[in-house]
């Protein structure tokens, strides 16, 4: 059972990694660099990679991040692994609230909203267009991001606990 803790845990940190990855990518980059460019551009590349984000390959990270690490709490609390399983859990419910929750509800009805919007020929009005798309979904994503990084953390720390002495 032990040997199956550690595969969870290092599956658990595998997922959160990838996810506030993704996450913080957006922050740092990908949305600094829309802003930066023409707004009709933008709205162009951000129909197209919210067209593009549903794949197989992003789908484990989003979808199975918060149920794999609720699992490594289970499998740690059957360990004798408290404080682990503790966090593990808590991870498992701050990256599905954050993150699967809180994508559903604003971020991806925004980009709904955003796929319908029919690209402007005035630069003025996709200019409008653009930064109050924009500024909101950074907004939330920001919190995603955070939401994340502290179910990565708490993961990092739950798979420290692991290595300590079993707790009785």
């Amino acid at each position: 059972m032990f040997n199956l803790l550690k595969l969870s845990a290092i599956t658990s940190l595998t997922l959160g990694g990838a996810i506030f990855g993704f996450f913080y990518a957006w922050i740092c980059s990908t949305m600094w660099g829309l802003d930066a460019t023409d707004p009709r551009i933008a709205i162009a590349a951000m129909q197209a990679m919210n067209a593009s984000v549903r794949n197989a390959i992003f789908a484990p990270a989003f979808f199975g991040t918060a149920p794999i690490m609720i699992i490594t709490g289970i499998i740690a609390f059957s360990c004798h692994k408290k404080a682990a399983a503790i966090m593990f859990i808590a991870a498992g419910i701050i990256y599905f609230i954050g993150g699967n929750v809180l994508t559903f509800s604003i971020n991806v009805q925004m980009n709904e909203a955003l796929a319908l919007v029919k690209i402007p020929q005035a630069i003025d009005e996709a200019h409008t267009i653009w930064q109050a798309y924009s500024q909101k979904w950074q907004f939330w994503n920001q919190i995603r991001t955070i939401a994340s990084g502290i179910s990565l953390l708490l993961i990092g720390l739950a798979i420290m606990q692991i290595g300590q002495k079993s707790e009785v």
